[in-house]
Protein backbone atom coordinates (compact mmCIF):
# COMPACT_ATOMS: atom_id res chain seq x y z
CA UNK A 1 0.00 0.00 0.00
CA UNK A 2 1.37 3.38 -1.01
CA UNK A 3 0.74 6.48 1.09
CA UNK A 4 1.66 10.14 0.47
CA UNK A 5 3.56 10.24 3.78
CA UNK A 6 6.74 8.52 4.96
CA UNK A 7 5.72 8.28 8.62
CA UNK A 8 2.56 8.76 10.61
CA UNK A 9 2.63 9.08 14.39
CA UNK A 10 -0.41 9.28 16.66
CA UNK A 11 0.36 10.73 20.09
CA UNK A 12 -2.72 11.24 22.23
CA UNK A 13 -5.14 13.33 20.17
CA UNK A 14 -2.37 14.56 17.87
CA UNK A 15 -1.56 13.02 14.49
CA UNK A 16 1.78 13.86 12.91
CA UNK A 17 2.71 13.18 9.28
CA UNK A 18 6.18 13.23 7.76
CA UNK A 19 5.66 14.25 4.15
CA UNK A 20 4.72 16.95 1.67
CA UNK A 21 1.64 18.82 2.88
CA UNK A 22 0.37 19.34 -0.68
CA UNK A 23 0.27 15.55 -1.07
CA UNK A 24 -0.99 14.69 2.42
CA UNK A 25 -3.72 17.34 2.79
CA UNK A 26 -6.02 15.95 0.03
CA UNK A 27 -6.18 12.62 1.90
CA UNK A 28 -7.42 14.17 5.15
CA UNK A 29 -10.90 15.12 4.04
CA UNK A 30 -12.80 18.04 5.54
CA UNK A 31 -10.70 20.68 7.31
CA UNK A 32 -12.04 22.42 10.43
CA UNK A 33 -9.37 24.99 11.29
CA UNK A 34 -5.93 25.84 9.91
CA UNK A 35 -3.30 27.44 12.15
CA UNK A 36 0.10 27.59 10.51
CA UNK A 37 3.27 29.52 9.73
CA UNK A 38 4.15 28.64 6.12
CA UNK A 39 7.23 29.66 4.12
CA UNK A 40 6.44 33.10 2.71
CA UNK A 41 9.35 34.18 0.56
CA UNK A 42 11.91 35.34 3.10
CA UNK A 43 14.65 32.92 1.96
CA UNK A 44 15.51 32.75 5.65
CA UNK A 45 18.72 31.14 6.81
CA UNK A 46 20.18 31.48 10.27
CA UNK A 47 23.66 33.00 10.10
CA UNK A 48 24.02 35.42 12.99
CA UNK A 49 22.31 33.66 15.89
CA UNK A 50 23.87 31.51 18.60
CA UNK A 51 21.93 28.51 17.29
CA UNK A 52 22.41 27.93 13.56
CA UNK A 53 19.64 26.34 11.51
CA UNK A 54 19.38 24.92 8.02
CA UNK A 55 17.69 26.94 5.29
CA UNK A 56 13.90 26.70 5.34
CA UNK A 57 12.60 24.56 2.47
CA UNK A 58 10.57 26.31 -0.26
CA UNK A 59 11.09 29.76 1.28
CA UNK A 60 12.26 31.45 -1.91
CA UNK A 61 8.75 32.31 -3.13
CA UNK A 62 5.16 32.78 -1.90
CA UNK A 63 3.56 29.82 -3.67
CA UNK A 64 2.99 27.79 -0.51
CA UNK A 65 1.66 30.84 1.32
CA UNK A 66 -0.85 31.39 -1.49
CA UNK A 67 -1.80 27.71 -1.48
CA UNK A 68 -2.28 27.73 2.28
CA UNK A 69 -4.53 30.80 2.21
CA UNK A 70 -6.66 29.07 -0.40
CA UNK A 71 -7.42 25.98 1.71
CA UNK A 72 -11.12 25.41 2.39
CA UNK A 73 -11.55 25.45 6.19
CA UNK A 74 -15.01 25.02 7.66
CA UNK A 75 -14.37 27.19 10.74
CA UNK A 76 -11.33 29.43 10.26
CA UNK A 77 -7.76 29.92 9.09
CA UNK A 78 -4.94 31.83 10.78
CA UNK A 79 -1.94 32.09 8.45
CA UNK A 80 1.21 33.80 9.74
CA UNK A 81 3.07 35.95 7.23
CA UNK A 82 4.95 39.23 6.74
CA UNK A 83 3.07 42.50 6.69
CA UNK A 84 3.90 43.02 3.02
CA UNK A 85 2.55 39.58 2.04
CA UNK A 86 -0.85 41.26 2.08
CA UNK A 87 -0.15 42.00 -1.60
CA UNK A 88 0.35 38.28 -2.34
CA UNK A 89 -2.67 36.68 -0.69
CA UNK A 90 -6.48 36.83 -0.94
CA UNK A 91 -7.87 39.68 1.14
CA UNK A 92 -8.27 38.40 4.72
CA UNK A 93 -11.16 39.24 7.00
CA UNK A 94 -8.63 40.89 9.32
CA UNK A 95 -4.99 40.80 10.39
CA UNK A 96 -4.02 39.65 13.87
CA UNK A 97 -0.86 41.34 15.15
CA UNK A 98 1.64 39.63 17.43
CA UNK A 99 3.62 42.20 19.45
CA UNK A 100 6.99 40.84 20.60
CA UNK A 101 9.34 41.88 23.35
CA UNK A 102 12.09 42.81 20.87
CA UNK A 103 12.46 44.13 17.34
CA UNK A 104 14.25 43.28 14.12
CA UNK A 105 17.21 45.14 12.65
CA UNK A 106 15.98 45.96 9.12
CA UNK A 107 16.81 49.31 7.54
CA UNK A 108 18.29 51.27 10.46
CA UNK A 109 18.07 54.61 8.64
CA UNK A 110 14.72 54.51 6.84
CA UNK A 111 12.48 51.97 8.55
CA UNK A 112 10.71 51.85 11.89
CA UNK A 113 12.05 49.05 14.08
CA UNK A 114 9.67 46.17 13.42
CA UNK A 115 8.35 44.61 16.64
CA UNK A 116 5.40 42.73 15.17
CA UNK A 117 4.34 39.81 13.02
CA UNK A 118 0.88 39.26 11.58
CA UNK A 119 -1.49 36.40 10.88
CA UNK A 120 -4.11 36.63 8.16
CA UNK A 121 -7.53 35.59 9.46
CA UNK A 122 -10.11 33.99 7.17
CA UNK A 123 -13.50 32.92 8.48
CA UNK A 124 -15.14 29.77 7.17
CA UNK A 125 -18.79 29.06 6.41
CA UNK A 126 -19.42 27.85 9.97
CA UNK A 127 -17.29 30.36 11.84
CA UNK A 128 -18.04 31.64 15.34
CA UNK A 129 -15.88 32.88 18.19
CA UNK A 130 -15.88 30.12 20.85
CA UNK A 131 -14.98 32.46 23.71
CA UNK A 132 -16.45 35.77 22.61
CA UNK A 133 -15.08 38.30 20.16
CA UNK A 134 -11.29 38.60 20.65
CA UNK A 135 -9.02 41.57 20.04
CA UNK A 136 -6.70 41.56 17.05
CA UNK A 137 -3.52 42.02 19.11
CA UNK A 138 -1.55 39.39 21.05
CA UNK A 139 1.37 40.39 23.24
CA UNK A 140 3.88 37.73 24.21
CA UNK A 141 7.62 37.22 24.28
CA UNK A 142 9.36 35.57 21.35
CA UNK A 143 11.28 32.31 21.75
CA UNK A 144 15.03 31.90 21.40
CA UNK A 145 14.39 29.84 18.22
CA UNK A 146 16.44 26.99 19.67
CA UNK A 147 14.41 24.29 17.90
CA UNK A 148 13.44 26.00 14.62
CA UNK A 149 14.48 29.25 12.92
CA UNK A 150 10.92 30.65 12.95
CA UNK A 151 9.71 28.95 16.13
CA UNK A 152 6.53 30.47 17.56
CA UNK A 153 5.97 30.84 21.33
CA UNK A 154 3.46 28.43 22.81
CA UNK A 155 1.55 31.28 24.51
CA UNK A 156 0.92 32.78 21.08
CA UNK A 157 -0.49 29.49 19.80
CA UNK A 158 -2.63 29.07 22.94
CA UNK A 159 -4.40 32.32 22.10
CA UNK A 160 -4.94 31.57 18.42
CA UNK A 161 -6.10 27.98 18.89
CA UNK A 162 -8.72 29.07 21.42
CA UNK A 163 -10.28 31.23 18.69
CA UNK A 164 -10.87 28.10 16.57
CA UNK A 165 -13.22 25.15 16.71
CA UNK A 166 -12.80 21.51 15.69
CA UNK A 167 -9.62 19.74 14.65
CA UNK A 168 -6.67 22.11 14.18
CA UNK A 169 -4.42 21.40 11.19
CA UNK A 170 -0.90 22.79 10.77
CA UNK A 171 0.41 21.89 7.28
CA UNK A 172 3.84 23.40 8.12
CA UNK A 173 4.35 21.93 11.57
CA UNK A 174 8.04 22.71 12.04
CA UNK A 175 9.05 21.88 15.61
CA UNK A 176 5.44 21.19 16.57
CA UNK A 177 4.41 24.21 18.65
CA UNK A 178 0.83 24.21 17.29
CA UNK A 179 0.30 20.58 18.29
CA UNK A 180 1.97 21.11 21.67
CA UNK A 181 -0.56 23.85 22.35
CA UNK A 182 -3.39 21.58 21.17
CA UNK A 183 -2.23 18.82 23.50
CA UNK A 184 -2.11 21.21 26.46
CA UNK A 185 -5.56 22.57 25.66
CA UNK A 186 -7.15 19.15 25.18
CA UNK A 187 -7.76 19.82 21.46
CA UNK A 188 -7.21 17.43 18.56
CA UNK A 189 -4.53 18.44 16.08
CA UNK A 190 -2.92 17.30 12.85
CA UNK A 191 0.57 18.37 11.81
CA UNK A 192 2.52 17.82 8.60
CA UNK A 193 6.26 18.36 8.27
CA UNK A 194 8.59 17.82 5.31
CA UNK A 195 11.89 17.75 7.22
CA UNK A 196 12.57 14.52 9.17
CA UNK A 197 14.71 16.26 11.80
CA UNK A 198 11.99 18.77 12.69
CA UNK A 199 9.42 15.96 12.56
CA UNK A 200 11.33 14.03 15.24
CA UNK A 201 11.57 17.18 17.37
CA UNK A 202 7.82 17.72 17.04
CA UNK A 203 7.04 14.14 18.08
CA UNK A 204 9.24 14.46 21.15
CA UNK A 205 7.71 17.79 22.15
CA UNK A 206 4.14 16.51 21.81
CA UNK A 207 4.96 13.48 23.96
CA UNK A 208 6.42 15.73 26.64
CA UNK A 209 3.39 18.05 26.44
CA UNK A 210 1.15 15.20 27.54
CA UNK A 211 3.53 14.17 30.30
CA UNK A 212 4.05 17.62 31.82
CA UNK A 213 1.32 19.57 33.57
CA UNK A 214 0.86 23.28 32.89
CA UNK A 215 -0.05 25.62 35.74
CA UNK A 216 -2.05 27.91 33.47
CA UNK A 217 -3.79 25.42 31.17
CA UNK A 218 -6.13 22.66 32.31
CA UNK A 219 -4.64 19.33 31.10
CA UNK A 220 -6.71 16.78 29.18
CA UNK A 221 -8.30 14.04 31.27
CA UNK A 222 -6.24 11.21 29.79
CA UNK A 223 -2.56 11.86 30.51
CA UNK A 224 -1.42 8.25 30.03
CA UNK A 225 -0.35 8.83 26.44
CA UNK A 226 1.94 6.64 24.38
CA UNK A 227 3.19 7.14 20.85
CA UNK A 228 1.62 4.91 18.23
CA UNK A 229 3.65 4.74 15.03
CA UNK A 230 1.19 3.76 12.34
CA UNK A 231 3.55 3.02 9.51
CA UNK A 232 6.70 4.04 7.72
CA UNK A 233 7.20 3.89 3.98
CA UNK A 234 10.25 4.54 1.86
CA UNK A 235 9.41 5.25 -1.77
CA UNK A 236 6.15 3.33 -1.42
CA UNK A 237 7.67 0.12 0.01
CA UNK A 238 6.91 -1.00 3.54
CA UNK A 239 9.95 -0.78 5.80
Amino acid sequence: MTTPWKRKEVIGDQTLYLGDCMEVMPTLGKVDAVVTDPPYGMSFKSNHRTTHHKKIANDDNVLLLEWCCGLDADHSKYIFCRWDNIYDIPKPKSLVTWVKNNWSMGDLNHEHARQTEVAAFYNGNNHFFPNGRPQDVIRCARTDNALHPTQKPIDLMYSVIQWTSGVVIDPFMGSGTTLVACAKLGRSGIGIELDPDYFDIACERVEKAYQQTDLFVAPPENTDIKRNQINMFDDGDAA
